[in-house]
């Protein structure tokens, strides 16, 4: 699986969702994640498509799986998947659908669908490589990266998953919510404050802003799982 030099840039997304047409009802959902996405994928996580099945590998766990297309953008532009698949995504043979499925989809670590899994999923695959001693080559722990929306929050499993991180010393669990103001019942303080009330370590930044995004997901941490909030509104 190659991709063309002239879709590996930032710059070249639009024109890779552009590829995806149809009926796609989540067109804010999949822009609200761009950004992020691409630094994750660009300057912080220690995984390609030539390691995607290495046990060291930095896992990606997308939980806010609808309008996956700015998913799929990025994979493309990293190389896990030919950009001339992303013109029939949806379609009856297309591996593409409106949720990625980790069986058909090169880089997808879960199939998502029900909101609220990822995070339980994300904190059981940290807990996994610890027990199972998994290092790099030099000594450290792969990540754990989890994309989850602020309405997803909402849901049980994912106050569970929270409660029990930090208490269980999840330290290679990152968890980045989108905050576009979405959540139907929110929290004193904030998104953010959700987690630090449980023992998590949170930074709160803008949600476009690429050096800032790169700084709260590389700054070493204090031995506790992290929390990313990233602001995203409609329109900008």
């Amino acid at each position: 699986m190659t991709t063309p030099a002239t879709f590996s840039r930032y710059a070249d997304l639009p024109a890779l969702i552009g590829l995806m047409e149809g009926d796609e009802k989540h067109n804010a959902a999949a822009h609200s994640t761009l950004d992020v996405l691409w630094v994750l994928y660009d300057r912080v996580l220690a995984v390609s498509p030539e390691t995607a099945e290495d046990p060291a590998r930095d896992r990606f766990l997308l939980s806010k799986g609808h309008g996956p297309a700015a998913f799929y953008a990025v994979l493309a532009a990293k190389g896990f998947l030919d950009v001339p698949t992303l013109r029939g995504w949806t379609a009856f043979d297309s591996p593409l659908g409106h949720h990625p499925d980790r069986v058909l989809v090169p880089g997808a670590e879960i199939g998502s669908g029900s909101l609220g899994h990822g995070l339980p999923l994300g904190l059981g695959t940290a807990l996994g490589l610890r027990a199972q001693g998994t290092r790099r080559a030099d000594g450290t722990a792969p990540r754990v990266v989890v994309l989850v929306g602020d309405g997803e929050l909402d849901e049980g499993s994912n106050h569970e998953a929270i409660a029990a991180a930090a208490r269980l010393g999840a330290d290679n669990l990152t968890v980045v919510v989108i905050d576009n103001a979405s959540a139907t019942h929110g929290w004193p303080g904030g998104v953010g404050r959700r987690f630090e009330v449980e023992g998590w370590e949170t930074r709160e930044v803008g949600g476009r802003d690429h050096d800032a995004l790169q700084d709260a997901f590389t700054r070493p941490t204090t031995g506790r799982p992290l929390a990313v909030v990233a602001r995203v509104r409609n329109g900008n």
